[in-house]
């Protein structure tokens, strides 16, 4: 689903017009909104950035979305009384308008909701993109903003709180700034990206970013979040019915997940399988008094019916899942050239390859994983390979770690 977006990149990677001088627009009506969308709709793309609260709750509450096309920005107060963010919507799912975000995953998660279950497309991250830019993983937005457009970034208003009303102009400029410099830094990156063919290095990590699953609630898959230690039956079918409850209870509560459970209450109900309430009271992770609850009572009925056919509760789980036992010299070498390989070609070693892709090439040259495929493999994979087979060493060379050809 990320090519539409690179696609749409393509036609827009030219310098964008500097807009006119404007009068900050906000946004608190409906119909207002729809002239906005109406202004913009036609545009090749769009920033948009979001301002929401979550400390306190399991779904988060929309407070602010910032919006900024070529020649227009607004904001947009989605709290104001009789709102109707239905035309904002209607730009969020058109196919032929990119959406610009930064580290977007949280602002789509919430539009995800918004338009019940239909994710926001074509995107477009810029840090994401920063890492094909050679800006490090995960770069901060003011960072970002800084080292492209040599703008400062004034955060004084960063811990505003949101739901409060009226936000001061201080408090406005500083969110709408979000969307406008971002409006501003898209162009230039795509530019950067183009220069160096490096377009579709975008194209794996956009598609996840984009993929409805990586936003699953689905209390039954709640597990996948956990790191799965172990293989038994009896310990599996534990987590899984210990993670679903928590789950089903945080959003039935709207609280955060840890206000019910911690995650190492749930590891520690995997290893010990309590299947009476009062044994919570022996475990340390477990909330004193957690066993005389209600919400005690439940869970322990829960792991109880679980361990009644533990092999049946249990999810099925990919051995790729759990650490590579063995490999360890290989695997710690594997690293040293991926560092040095990303600083080669000037990008960040997580979209070369993450830890799971190097074990995956330690233990096995036919690997099925994305750094030995398409132009990850022709960035590194090869010289993975090379490094495994005895091709090619790395020694030290005044102090340097270099590559030689054997």
């Amino acid at each position: 689903m990320s090519q539409p977006a690179l696609s749409s990149a393509r036609c827009c990677a030219q310098p964008v017009r500097r807009a006119k001088p404007y009068v900050m627009t906000l946004i608190t009506d409906t119909v207002a909104l729809e002239r906005f969308a109406q202004s913009i709709e036609t545009a090749p793309f769009m920033a948009v950035d979001t301002e929401f609260l979550r400390e306190t709750t399991f779904w988060p509450k929309l407070c602010l979305v910032q919006v900024a096309a070529e020649g227009a920005e607004a904001i947009i107060d989605p709290l104001a009384p009789g709102m109707d963010l239905a035309p904002l919507l209607r730009l969020m799912a058109k196919p032929d308008l990119v959406k610009v975000f930064h580290a977007g995953r949280q602002d789509l998660e919430i539009f995800l909701k918004l338009m019940h279950g239909v994710m926001p497309a074509p995107v477009f991250d810029t840090q994401i993109a920063a890492m094909a830019c050679g800006y490090g993983d995960s770069i901060a937005y003011d960072a970002l903003v800084q080292a492209v457009l040599k703008r400062h970034v004034d955060k004084t208003s960063r811990f505003t709180d949101w739901s409060r009303r009226p936000l001061s102009e201080q408090q406005l400029t500083y969110a709408l700034g979000d969307a406008t410099h971002l409006r501003d830094l898209y162009p230039v990156m795509l530019a950067q990206l183009a220069r160096g063919n490096r377009l579709d290095w975008l194209d794996g990590e956009l598609a996840a970013l984009i993929d409805p699953a990586a936003y699953d609630v689905e209390p039954e898959n709640a597990w996948r979040r956990l790191k799965v230690r172990k293989t038994q039956p009896e310990y599996l079918a534990v987590l899984a019915t210990a993670a679903a409850w928590r789950e089903r209870t945080a959003q039935a509560r709207n609280v955060p997940r840890a206000r019910v459970l911690k995650d190492d209450a749930l590891y520690e109900l995997a290893e010990q399988r309590p299947r009476k309430a009062e044994a919570f009271e022996r475990l340390r992770a477990v909330p004193r008094g957690f066993g005389n609850s209600r919400a005690g009572q439940e869970l322990a009925q829960a792991i109880d019916t679980a361990m009644e056919d533990p092999i049946a509760a249990a999810p099925e789980v990919e051995r790729s899942a759990f650490p590579m036992s063995g490999g360890g010299p290989i695997l710690e070498l594997l690293k040293v050239l991926l560092r040095l390989e990303s600083e080669r070609h000037g990008v960040a070693p997580r979209l070369l390859a993450n830890a799971a892709d190097l074990e995956a090439i330690a233990a096995s040259d036919e690997a099925d994983t994305p750094a030995l495929q398409g132009w990850r493999r022709e960035v590194f994979g090869e010289r993975a390979l090379a490094l495994k087979q005895g091709r090619i060493a790395m020694t030290l060379q005044r102090g340097k770690v270099v590559i030689v050809e054997c």
